[in-house]
This record gives C-alpha cells, structure tokens and sequence, in this order.
C-alpha cells in the first residue's frame, strides 16, 4: 500500500466535507441530495483504502509504513506529521469507514425531508475525517487535534436539531463531560513535551508514537512516569468511551438523530477511548496500576450501566446504557493483564498482546451488532414516531425486516452461540476468571442483565399488539393513520448488511486468526475452534445465564405471567435508584452547575481573578494614560511657548554651570 493511498483515507471524507460545506450548501442548497451522495461515495472509498491497509498489515507483526514529515521546526524541537500503519490501525479504519458507510446509506432515508439535510451530511463527513485521522495519527499532537475534532463533531451533530432546548443542553452536556477527561489526556501530552530531554539523548521524539514505545521498552520512562501518563491517558478514554464517573453524557446524547447515535456513540467516536488504551498499550503494560485501574472501572462500569438498562422505556437509551456496559467490558479485556501483573508480579509481551487482541475484537464485532441495534430503533421510531416502547408493540407483523434483523443484533449482543458476540464476549470472561473471579462474577452478571434488557425491548417493541405511537422527531405521520408499516429499502438493507456481520465476524477469530492477525497465538483448524469451544463448561455457563436473562423476559413482557408493574412495586427502592441513574444527574446539578461549594470556590477565584488580576493590569493601564496625559500638556504647538522654556533651560545650565563650577 503506497503512502498517498493511506493519507487519500483521510482526505476522501474531508474533501467531501470541504465541498458540501463551501460549494453544495451556499449556491446548490435546492439539490441537497448530492449531499448524501457524495458523503456515501467519499466513504465507500475510505472503505475500499482500508480494506488494501487490512490486507496490507496482514503478516506483519510490527507497522508498516513510511517516515513522518516535518512541518514545525524550532531550535531543536521538531514536530512531524505521520501515518502508524499497522494491525490496530487498520482494523479500526475498517470498523470506522464500514459503519459509517451503512449508517449514511441509511440516513439517505431517515434523514429525507430533514431541511438540514446539507448540513447533516457535512457533519457526518467531518467526523468520519477526523475520526480516521485519529487512527492514522503517528505523533500525538496530531492525534490529540483530531481527537478534539471528534469531540466537537459529537457536539454539532447531537445538538443538529439545535432548536429543541434538550438537544442543546444534550450538546453542551457531552461536550463538557468529555472536556474533563481530555484535560487529563492533555495533561500527559504536555509532560511528554516538557520533559523531551529524558528521552531526547537517545535520538527518539517524545510527541512521536514509536519512540515513545522505544523509550518505554529501553527504560527511559519509570515507573512512577509511566504511571501518571497512563492515567491522563486512561482519564481522556474514560470521557470519550462514557466510562464510569463520566458516563452521565452519553444517555442523554440520545437527543441527536438515531443514525448519528449509531455512528457516533455505539461503533466509533466512543470506541476511541478503547482504541487509545490499546494504542498506548506499552505505557499501561509498563505500569501495572494503571491496568488494574482499567479492569475495574470497566468491570463496575460493565455492571452499573447495565443496571440502568434494564429499566428505561426509552428504546434509544436502553441501547445507549448498553453501549456503555459493553465499552466496560472492552476495558475489562484490555486491563485485565493487569491482574496478571499484581498476581505475578511481571507482564509478558504475549500477555499485552493477547489482551489488546481481546478487547478489541469485542470492539470489531460490537460495532456491527450496536450500529444494527440504533437504526432498527430509527426504524421504529420511523414507524411509530415514538421511542416510547410503551407506545409500541407488535411490530413484528408489520416490520418483519427490522424485527429480524434487530432480534439477531439482540442474540448476538447477549452472546449466544454462534453469533458474534459470543466468540468475543466468551474470551473476555474466560480470561476474567483466570486473572481474578471478582471481576468475573461481575461480568457474568453482566451477560444476565444484558440479555435480560435487550429481550425486553424486543418484547415490548415487537410482540403482543399495537398501542398508538406518538408523534415524532421529524413529525413522521404514519401513526397518524394508525398504520406503521416497513421502512423505506434504502434504511432496510443497511440493516441486513450489519445483521450479517453480526452473525458472521466472530468467525475471525474461531480458529484463533484475529489474534495472529494482532501479532498473537497461533491458528488452529476451522471446525476444531468453532464446535471445540462447546466442550469447555465456561461458554455453556455463559449461554445459560444469557438464557435465564432471555426468559426472564419473556414472563415479564412476552407472556407477562410475570407483572412489571408488579416487581417494579415490591423492588421499588432499587427501580427507583436505577430510574433515576443513581442521581448521578443530580448530584453533577447540584455540585457543578447549581449554588455549592463548588460554585463559591469558583466566585471566589473570580473576584480574585476581578480584583486582583484585572486590577492589577487596570492599574498599570491608568498610570500609563494618566502619565500620558500629564506629558500631553506640555505638548501644546504653541512655538512661543516651546521658545519660552527653551530660554528658561538655558538661564538653568548657565546657573548651574557657574555656581556648580
């Protein structure tokens, strides 16, 4: 793969950007399709380039790629721009560009009639670009800009129908959240900036990407360095990934169109906090508490966010607060060699390499099943003009395509075999419970609470009988005439693409190749791996457990032998901490944006800030005019005047120069 292809995936999404923004919207804003078009035909191309990169690092243990480009060069600092191509590289191009592909053929129908439909488009490319430029990004300056820019495109594209109060509180919401996360981040940045001469002696960059792996393998990072860049680094991917404590942003994200939910906060923008502990994997391996900080918070988040998606009527949150629950579990996967580390006191590098393959295989087969699982809630929501599930119900007589499709996502989402998400979720458990049965036992609960709450969306969403929907985001008025009826083909068949790849991208790693393919393990025989599986108890516990989540379902809300209402009653306490998030919202209210302590701190550091700083600077600014002011008076124009003190300084030097001798 040539060099110019690589930066072609790049600049494919952001030409298209740079042309909807600048020529399309301004002068041919009556033929906004092209919009659609040419964001489907930039990203097909990105597609096709990521799949040659695919093909390209197969093999390679290590990158593929070319020498960086200076663009700043200060004394000696330089900065060089770059691509890191290699296997984590190219899988998340892949997973970035193909989702984003089905989610903007699918928007060609959601978004139709939408009078922001350029401007959407725009977006959409924008993101794409910058979230393909975080991947490619060889130095961190540059991945941090992108990052950013990915942060600012969720901003726009959640808040796109900036009209509506919630959806601009949701906006100013997320934007905020994830600002503190990525204040940590950049804090590391910085420490690796000011701090280039500890590696600089050797002939390495510390902004660079692989002289900060050669810095961290030569042992000219210690310990205690590597620990607090590891937890900037973590604090940026616990913002962008919705990780617990900053998790409270991503449900309410919800507010933006569901094909941007689908894109944005189930495969990719939150995927990236994921992708960036597993790029800077080196700095975590080499720093033990900060891994066994990742499998814990991604345990507990794993858990928590399932607890709350267990109780939301809200179609579009459920699947957000499951997004967050399986974020946890990619972290548990990327931080349980951690556990290894307390445990034996050391990390190998087949270790570290097992567990990024681990972590982000279930991020590659968790993109296709979660993007499955938001468009077939915007067909719904299409359907019925609702995302109340309450106001739905047996829809599967008349959305066939998105009754199945969704039910796989669902299936493969809980794990069972053989579906996707078992192939992934298994590992992760199986591994769990080698390292440490704490953060097993919570996983496993997991799996339960999972099934449990997708099935009871399919229940209430799809069976039983039709209860009047509502009117919708868009004013859709097919429940006007009481007659939802099937989404248009060009929402359809994007969803029946993705429930493929539901089904089938576990296959990968059946035989062990994902793994190699990450630069780990050996294959095996096809068959061997796909029925072997089945003779270990730990994959049969796990279905189990999903099947008793299933169930449990399906006497609450399919056959309702079981009362809701009734449980919910007896339960109360718990509903209600659940329902309400913990009142996390409240407590974030009440702590950062309400009177508190916290708030008089911040008057406080603003009349500082009025008093003291701006006082000082007033004060030298009054001097300074009043200084002028007083000099101005000497200078009147008057030539009389000007002579008469010119006579009167001569009359002083000759007085001085006779009596001074």
């Amino acid at each position: 793969m040539s060099e110019a292809a690589a930066w072609l995936v790049l600049f494919l999404p952001l030409a298209s950007f740079l042309i909807i923004s600048l020529v399309i919207r301004p002068f041919f804003n009556r033929y906004s399709q092209w919009a659609g078009y040419l964001t489907i035909l930039a990203i097909g191309g990105a597609l096709v380039l990521s799949l040659m990169a695919l093909k390209a690092t197969t093999g390679h243990e290590g990158p593929i790629g070319w020498d960086p480009h200076s663009w700043i060069t200060v004394g000696s600092f330089n900065l060089r721009l770059g691509i890191y191509m290699n296997s984590l590289t190219a899988i998340m191009l892949v997973v970035v560009s193909g989702v984003s592909l089905m989610v903007q053929v699918y928007s060609q129908g959601y978004m139709k009639g939408d009078p922001g439909y350029a401007r959407y488009f725009a977006f959409m490319s924008l993101f794409t670009a910058s979230m393909l430029g975080l991947v490619l990004a060889s130095n961190v300056v540059m991945l941090y800009a992108f990052w950013e820019l990915v942060g600012l495109c969720s901003y726009l594209l959640i808040g796109f129908w900036y009209h509506r109060p919630a959806a601009a509180a949701a906006a100013k919401k997320a934007f905020i959240v994830t600002r503190l996360g990525d204040f940590g981040f950049l804090l590391a940045i910085l420490y690796l900036f000011f701090h280039q001469g500890a590696i600089a002696g050797q002939g390495l960059n510390s902004l660079e990407i692989p002289d900060i792996y050669r810095a961290v393998q030569t042992g000219l990072l210690g310990t205690a360095v590597l620990t607090w860049l590891g937890l900037g680094i973590f604090a940026g991917a616990v913002g962008k990934s919705a990780q617990f404590p900053l998790h409270v942003w991503l449900p309410d994200a919800m507010e933006g169109p569901t094909p941007v939910s689908a894109l944005i906060h189930a495969a990719t923008m939150v995927a990236a906090g994921v992708f960036l502990v597993a790029r800077f994997f080196p700095i975590f391996e080499a720093a033990p508490a900060t891994l066994r900080l990742v499998a814990v918070i991604g345990g507990a988040t794993a858990v928590f966010a399932a607890t709350m998606g267990m109780v939301m009527n809200d179609i579009k949150r459920v699947v957000a607060y499951s997004t967050i629950s399986q974020l946890g579990y990619m972290m548990l996967g990327l931080g349980v060699a951690g556990l290894a580390v307390a445990r034996e006191g050391h990390v190998t590098a087949e270790v570290a390499r097992a567990a990024v393959a681990i972590g982000i295989f279930h991020l590659f087969n968790h993109a296709f099943f979660k993007a499955l699982l938001f468009l077939g809630s915007g067909s719904v929501n299409h359907a019925t003009g609702t995302v109340d599930m309450r106001l739905m119900g047996g829809l599967r007589k008349v959305m066939p395509w998105t009754y199945i499709t969704f039910v796989i996502a669902g299936l493969s989402l809980a794990g069972v075999w053989p579906l996707a998400g078992f192939w992934s979720k298994d590992e992760i458990l199986a591994v769990a419970l080698k390292e440490q049965p704490v953060l097993f036992a919570l996983a496993l609960l997991t799996v339960f609470m999972t099934a449990f709450y997708i099935f009871r969306v399919v229940f209430l969403t799809f069976c039983g009988e039709y209860r009047g929907g509502a009117p919708g985001e868009h004013g859709h008025d097919a429940h006007a005439h009481g007659k939802p009826h099937e989404s248009p083909p060009v929402m359809v068949v994007p969803m029946v693409i993705l429930s493929v790849l539901a089904v089938i991208s576990g296959f990968w790693n059946v035989n062990g190749a994902f793994s190699v393919f990450m630069g780990e393990g050996q294959t095996k025989g096809f068959f061997e791996g796909f029925f072997g599986i089945l003779a270990h108890p730990l994959p049969w516990i796990a279905m189990i457990v999903a099947g008793l989540g299933i169930f449990l379902a399906y006497l609450m809300y399919g056959s309702k032998r079981i009362s809701a209402e009734r449980m919910g009653e007896r339960f109360k306490p718990i509903y209600t901490l659940f329902y309400r998030k913990y009142y996390f919202d409240e407590l974030y209210e009440n702590l950062f944006v309400r009177r508190s302590l916290v708030n008089g701190l911040f008057a406080g550091f603003q009349k500082f800030d009025t008093n003291v700083v701006d006082g000082a600077v007033n004060g030298l600014a009054n001097v300074t005019v009043a200084t002028g002011k007083g000099v101005r008076r000497w200078q009147t124009g008057q030539l009389q005047l000007y002579g008469l003190f010119m006579g009167i300084g001569i009359v002083v030097i000759v007085l001085v120069l006779l009596f001074a001798g």
